[in-house]
């Protein structure tokens, strides 16, 4: 195992976060205090860098069964490295802090697939997972030790490999009187359950389904690309959700399946958007309609997973939301709706703002990875075991 400690009674690190949102890369700059359940952990600055649209485009189309080509995937894997290592320079240059001054880096890298539940018919495949970003390219390009690729551990001992966020929601959210669901809202939806006064084995987590992911696919075609995604649900407030097609959309089986699961761009992709808007389309349904009946998706698939799967077995006083979700005027609205005996509210008002929450919960990973602290949640992914999830890279 390893042994190693911080040089200082504390840690510097940066967290790296993309998501499957595919609109860039957040950058945290931590410290780090005690270790375990006792660890503490102060924001100091964060960065985020856009990715522009055509390299939104390449990493859609590397997300495409069918379209992916493995060369493609090869090269966009060392220039990711180099990506997220400029994104880490520049949050601790504005944190006013030298590389030399930074314990290591802890990213997620970009997810282009996600298969915990294989397809029946080939001997040869596995459950797995597949970010890019290449470790060796971050840490030479950083200068400094890169922890990532975090999830094939626990997929190793049979887990989801997902949700992972759940284990930082723990170390740092957990509260001793009230019962809390951590709602990310990135391009996939998850979800932590705790309880109140949690402990390891009582933590739940699982994967919701939609996040912005279909959100956004459906705003682009409906502007045939002029928008990137509905900022602040401004075209979903100009419209209602139709009812009958958000029936039909919530009759997908995986709404129904109970956890511990995951899901992603496999399930929620390209496609799914496209049979929306084409459902949409013969229903009269005009574009903020559309937008207002994609955007609801998201509100209702996660009131129907706390209503189906949370609620029967855990009082929840707070349901906390981050990630680019929180800043969906709209679907916050309607999230607060539907969830009338519940406190709706960001992560920022406890002290982790809601875009850099999954960055600064991915370098505790780092954090834990590198101290030797398993660093997962079996109650959550379904693993036969916890484990030290990650592997290391050196300058």
């Amino acid at each position: 195992m390893l042994s190693w400690r911080p040089r200082r009674p504390y840690a510097l690190a940066v967290g790296l976060m993309s998501g499957t949102s595919l609109d860039g890369v957040d950058a945290a700059v931590v410290r780090f205090e005690g270790e375990g359940l006792d660890t503490t952990a102060q924001l100091l600055h964060f960065h985020t860098q856009p990715y522009d649209e055509p390299l939104r485009e390449a990493l859609r189309r590397l997300c495409e069964p069918g379209a992916a080509d493995v060369q493609d995937l090869c090269g966009m894997n060392a220039w990711l490295g180099g990506r997220f290592a400029e994104a880490a320079r520049a949050a601790a240059d504005e944190a006013g802090l030298a590389m030399a001054d930074i314990d290591f880096v802890s990213s997620h890298g970009q997810t282009v697939w996600h298969m915990p539940e294989p397809p029946a018919g080939s001997p040869f495949l596995a459950p797995s997972t597949l970010q890019l970003g290449d470790l060796s390219v971050l840490a030479a390009r950083a200068g400094v030790p890169a922890v990532g690729d975090f999830r094939p551990a626990d997929m190793a001992l049979g887990g989801q490999g997902a949700p992972l966020v759940p284990y930082g929601d723990l170390v740092l959210l957990r509260h001793p009187q009230r019962g809390r669901l951590l709602q990310n809202i990135g391009g996939i939806g998850n979800c932590t359950v705790l309880p109140a006064g949690a402990g390891p084995d009582d933590v739940a987590g699982f994967d919701t389904g939609p996040g912005n992911m279909v959100i956004d696919r459906v705003v682009q075609r409906l502007t045939d690309g002029r928008l990137a995604y509905d900022a602040d649900g401004a075209l979903a407030a100009q419209g209602a959700p139709h009812e009958g097609l958000l029936a039909e959309l919530l009759a997908h089986p995986y709404f129904l399946q109970p956890p511990p699961k995951s899901t992603g761009r496999e399930l929620f992709g390209s496609d799914y958007a496209a049979e929306l808007l084409a459902r949409a389309a013969s229903l009269g349904l005009s574009k903020a309609d559309a937008a207002a009946t994609a955007t609801a998706l998201t509100a209702r698939s996660i009131e129907g997973a706390l209503r189906r799967f949370v609620l029967p077995q855990v009082r929840i006083d707070e349901v906390i939301v981050s990630g680019g979700g929180a800043r969906n005027r709209t679907l916050m609205r309607m999230l607060a709706e539907r969830l009338p005996e519940q406190r709706v509210i960001d992560s920022g008002e406890l002290g982790i703002p809601g875009d850099a929450k999954e960055a600064v919960l991915f370098a505790l990973l780092g954090y834990h990875f590198l101290l030797g602290i398993p660093n997962s949640l079996p109650s959550v992914t379904g693993a036969s075991r916890a484990a030290v999830m990650g592997k290391l890279a050196l300058p």
